[in-house]
């Protein structure tokens, strides 16, 4: 059960994040798209619930703010992931997480990316510049080779909100890159169509993929997780749901503020 805990806020970035295509016939070498997406001054809020039995438990919330910075005197977008548990369950599992990363405002590069994460007592921190020109990410523990649009978990959530899902045809799969935890993930994304969904902020209009997964101590692996994005100028994540070893877990949009665009995917 802890470990489940353990594993919450950590997945919903990669959730979130496991949408980062190149364009149909796209070399590596182009990896910037342009953003009509969203402006400093932007907020969205998750709730993460998972399924344990026939019982659904609301684990916490996970927010995301956006703010504009400089990095070595470049332009630089801002933007701070962080997730907690509920105080109610802090007796049991108290998770107080904490993600950063600061990328270019025009080509989504990362520059750096901060993980700061205390989840029941245990503490981790990591630092990880990129050098995008030498193809590096410099972390605490030393420096790794990094292939040509190699995000952070949470400049891909940024970047895959430029993409134009237009492009591409049901059943499409489409590359992604993340460096995490000083690894290089090599995954694909398998582009679904378009759906309507309902959850409790409302109905909307979305676009919908199954990202790869990885088999590990929660999910099962392959193309179970669905991802669902307005289908709008903004493309904001509103559901993510998918099985696990032990039942199911799903993160669902329960706020946004300062949206560079209207909300046209949300049915009224």
């Amino acid at each position: 059960m802890k470990k489940l805990w353990l594993s919450l806020l950590p997945i919903l970035f990669l959730f979130v994040s496991a949408s980062i295509p190149h364009s149909p016939g796209e070399t590596t070498d182009t990896c910037s798209a342009p953003n009509n997406s969203f402006a400093a001054g932007e907020k969205i809020v998750y709730k993460i619930a998972f399924k344990w039995g026939p019982i659904w438990l609301s684990a916490g919330e996970a927010s995301f703010t956006l703010e504009n910075a400089k990095y070595n005197g470049a332009d630089a977008l801002h933007a701070i992931g962080s997730g907690e548990t509920y105080k109610s369950y802090d007796w049991f599992f108290k998770v107080r997480d904490k993600y950063e990363s600061y990328f270019d405002a025009k080509s989504m590069t990362p520059y750096k990316f901060i993980r700061d994460v205390n989840e029941g007592g245990y503490s981790f921190y990591q630092n990880v510049t990129f050098k995008p020109a030498e193809n590096k990410a410099v972390s605490l523990n030393g420096t790794y080779a990094v292939p040509n649009c190699t995000q952070d978990v949470v400049s891909a959530i940024y970047y895959s909100r430029c993409i134009n899902w237009n492009q591409y045809k049901a059943n499409d799969t489409v590359p992604i890159t993340i460096f995490l935890d000083d690894k290089v993930y090599s995954l694909h994304v398998r582009y679904l169509g378009k759906e309507d969904i309902e959850i409790k902020s409302g109905k909307y209009h979305c676009i919908v993929f199954k990202p790869l997964l990885i088999k590990g101590t929660i999910f099962k692996g392959g193309e179970e997780m669905k991802v669902y994005v307005t289908d709008d100028d903004n493309k904001i994540p509103v559901l993510v749901s998918s099985p696990i070893l032990i039942g199911e877990i799903r993160c669902e949009l329960s706020s946004t503020a300062g949206l560079r665009n209207p909300m046209k995917a949300k049915v009224n």
